[in-house]
């Protein structure tokens, strides 16, 4: 629960949401308030941020035992760590003594986590094995340090702050099949970018799901991405040619592509890429010598996934990229991106930095100016909320339909109910 203090009242939270849901309409933006209002950003942290698996990064940058990441989901801090069987765990960054946190970098790697305060000291199992001047009746096993849900899906690690985690198993079996032959777990982050974007995350999201804006945005991204969302959208012609021709190669390799059913939650599906582009560089070339895994063809296109409420990725032949966004503050958005390549590729004889993260530099540094561009406008005296187009924006509105699901269902859980007086 995040302590609202005296700031923001849930009765105060609670009630600017009922009445922000009440003004939605279906097939039109959201109203004003939800990309602004401090209340509905309190309501979003607690009833999405704080129950939904949320993603932390790509497995391999946790490649030893004793290696960690550290992430901040808005003021609660968690650590995730390798531990020396080789399990993947998560624990709240707060010492069990005075609640300072143990790790105050980014990633690193540690044999044990000691708090640098007072030196009480954990094993990488979470337990409190060293303390001082505790006295005879401290009972250190009362104190280990309080795990988080933490699961890898092929390669992708989630975490879940809830005390009981909602499903992830069938996003787990949809996807595997997908992401499983570019082996996401034999690979290595060689290149991030961290950027914060001044906008409500849910515009960062929105922004995400529709390529309506790609023509006039992003001319490094169409060199290679086909605008089309469906497979079977004859709107595009050309590519619709070039998806029913790749289809068959895919096929014929046994690698899925067809969009798998995750209703408003999830959405992976493999799409080509345009005639004569392997990969989302500047020239379409591969952006690596050496393909992903066992792969031997690199003309797959990428396998697009999508996953509420913080995560996109693109499997490629030879690297994969992944997004994460992570909301600061109501109109703050942190978006992370890892660009992956094959763990024995070598930098300079089979990829160059460069080459292989321009697009998406060029593609994010767009993204953020547009999403920024929205945060200022949907501020005006002026905005209402607007239509969106059911066949370039359809995303969009699976998104908000599992929004405002997720914002109903945590209304209506015991304890946030409205009072009939209010």
């Amino acid at each position: 629960m995040i302590d609202t203090g005296a700031r923001i009242t849930m009765d105060a939270i609670k009630n600017a949401l009922r009445g922000a849901l009440d003004d939605c309409q279906d097939g039109y933006s959201l109203p004003q308030a939800f990309y602004n209002d401090d209340a509905i950003f309190m309501a979003d942290l607690q009833a999405i941020f704080q129950k939904e698996w949320i993603f932390v990064g790509p497995e391999c940058e946790l490649p030893n035992a004793g290696d960690y990441v550290m992430m901040t989901i808005y003021d609660t801090p968690i650590i995730v760590l390798r531990d020396h069987d080789g399990v993947i765990r998560a624990f709240h960054n707060s010492c069990r003594h005075r609640g300072s946190r143990l790790c105050d970098k980014t990633r690193g790697h540690t044999g044990r986590l000691v708090c640098p305060y007072h030196q009480w000291t954990y094993e990488l199992s979470g337990a409190l094995v060293s303390t001082r001047y505790m006295g005879d009746a401290f009972d250190q096993d009362k104190f280990p340090l309080k795990p988080v849900h933490v699961t890898s899906v092929e390669g992708l690690v989630y975490i879940c702050l809830a005390e009981t985690a909602p499903d992830i198993d069938t996003f787990r079996a949809a996807v595997t099949p997908y992401i499983k032959p570019h082996a996401p777990q034999r690979t290595k982050i060689v290149h991030e970018s961290v950027i914060v974007e001044e906008a409500n995350w849910k515009l960062v999201i929105e922004n995400n799901r529709e390529c309506y804006h790609c023509a006039g945005n992003h001319p490094e991204l169409l060199v290679s991405l086909v605008e089309m969302a469906l497979p079977n959208d004859a709107r595009f012609g050309d590519e619709f040619r070039i998806m029913e021709e790749k289809g068959k190669l895919w096929d014929s390799l046994g690698l899925p592509h067809a969009p798998v059913d995750g209703g408003t939650e999830f959405r992976c599906i493999r799409l080509p890429f345009r005639d004569g582009a392997y990969s989302m560089t500047m020239d379409g070339k591969p952006a690596s010598k050496k393909l992903l895994g066992d792969l031997i063809e690199p003309d797959l296109g990428s396998v697009r996934a999508f996953r509420i409420p913080n995560n996109w990725h693109h499997f490629l032949s030879e690297m994969t990229i992944h997004f994460r966004v992570l909301p600061l503050g109501p109109n703050k958005t942190e978006v992370r991106t890892t660009w992956c390549v094959h763990e024995d590729a070598v930098e300079g004889w089979d990829y160059d930095i460069e080459h292989l993260s321009r697009v998406w530099i060029e593609t994010n540094d767009q993204d953020k100016r547009l999403a920024e561009e929205n945060q200022r406008g949907t501020k005006s005296l002026g905005y209402e909320p607007g239509p969106y187009s059911e066949i370039s924006e359809f995303m969009i509105l699976n998104f908000l339909d599992w929004y405002r699901g997720a914002m109903e269902n945590w209304l209506r859980e015991p304890g946030r109910q409205l009072q009939a007086a209010e």
